[in-house]
């Protein structure tokens, strides 16, 4: 039995919304979890994060381990306290982070072994320590199970042996985790873009038994049609009952139909990230505050949020800012876009609850095909 019930409250479609309750709060779902890599989402106070409707962030296992130290964040009262996040907390394995790390590390059946990129030094990480950081010295209400990000694009032979050891990895994430009764713990697919592996991966970790189940390996480079057959593929495949999660996407459409194809949760640095380059998210893709276009438009970025950096600072304001390198700059973006993602997880929200979801698909497709933004 899962830790923290998962309450579906309507579905439309292949689209659900609903609730995870965890002890320290409701995550409602669809659901947008803003990526918090050391302790913090970048240029953002937590009071901002939670004020634009966040109800979940995530941490970087990698990162904080290297810096300040898991073991520090422990001493020092859990990621919560040192943060200052009162709500739900998810964390990722490390497993991505150290799999970019190509040159610096050697993946072996115990775990990867790499070489830190601050300073050098030597480190060990296997599914037993990555837990070990995450649920007991982190203090993450959700932990992931180590996984293998399998590269793309690989051979079959390739990404089936990435998927196995993912799976074994899997198991022992799970033995290590044991039950707990305010902590979750989430199994990874992976299976790269083969939908047979997919399928096979879903189907072996429900066998192991997990919490929720996440679909990984995806948003490195195989495009959107892809990634779309590939949810077609395994999403049927995991247990309604538990919540469905796809790591590290993505732009406003791929939420979308991602949603469309029943998945609950996401997370994605592209809000801070893009916000940090002078660029702002809508309903219409991303706008570029850098073009001169903006240099005398006298409108906010988009009135309707209720975010004071998309509704009390003009366009010419922001691109001023952009053009002239100010620290403000990243700020008010980096603010805007976690609340128009939070806005659109919410609108999708509403949209499954009242029956209109295809409706609301359709026109938002509409728009984002015209790129027309005003």
């Amino acid at each position: 039995m899962t830790a923290f019930p998962f309450k579906l409250a309507a579905t439309d479609g292949e689209a659900r919304t609903g609730m995870i309750e965890t002890p320290r709060g409701t995550i409602r779902t669809p659901a947008f979890m803003p990526v918090g890599t050391a302790g913090t989402v970048k240029a953002l106070y937590m009071d901002q994060v939670r004020e634009a409707g966040a109800d979940i962030i995530l941490g970087n296992t990698y990162h904080l381990m290297l810096r300040p130290g898991a073991e520090r964040v422990h001493k020092l009262g859990g990621l919560h306290t040192f943060s200052g996040w009162s709500g739900p907390m998810l964390t990722d394995s490390g497993g991505f982070q150290v799999w970019s790390l190509a040159s610096l590390r050697k993946m072996s059946e115990e775990g990867v072994q790499f070489s830190s990129h601050i300073d050098g030094s030597r480190h060990m990480l296997t599914p037993e320590r990555s837990i070990e950081i995450q649920a007991d010295l982190l203090g993450a209400d959700i932990s992931m199970q180590l996984d293998e990000c399998t590269p793309f694009p690989c051979e079959k032979d390739e990404a089936r042996a990435s998927m196995e050891l993912s799976l074994r990895w899997g198991k022992r994430s799970k033995a290590a985790f044991g039950e707990r009764a305010g902590q979750n713990l989430f199994g990874i697919v992976q299976g790269s873009v083969y939908e047979d592996l997919r399928r096979e991966s879903a189907e072996r970790l429900i066998e192991t038994g997990f919490d929720g189940y996440a679909v990984g390996g995806l948003a490195v480079g195989e495009g959107f049609e892809t990634m779309c057959s590939v949810l077609d593929a395994v999403v049927p495949h995991l247990p309604g009952e538990r919540p469905r999660y796809l790591m590290g996407v993505g732009k406003p459409i791929d939420l979308v139909e991602a949603v469309a194809r029943g998945i609950d949760m996401f997370d994605c640095v592209m809000p801070t990230r893009s916000g940090r380059h002078g660029q702002a998210w809508s309903d219409f893709g991303p706008v570029n505050l850098k073009n001169a276009r903006f240099a005398e438009d006298v409108q906010p970025l988009d009135e309707r949020l209720d975010c004071p950096a998309s509704r009390d600072y003009s366009r010419a304001y922001l691109h001023h800012l952009v053009r002239s390198g100010e620290y403000l700059a990243a700020m008010l973006l980096s603010w805007h876009n976690i609340a128009y993602y939070q806005s659109l997880m919410a609108r999708m929200r509403a949209a499954i609850a009242e029956g209109r979801f295809a409706e609301f698909r359709k026109d938002f497709n509409a728009r984002w095909e015209s790129g027309a933004f005003e």
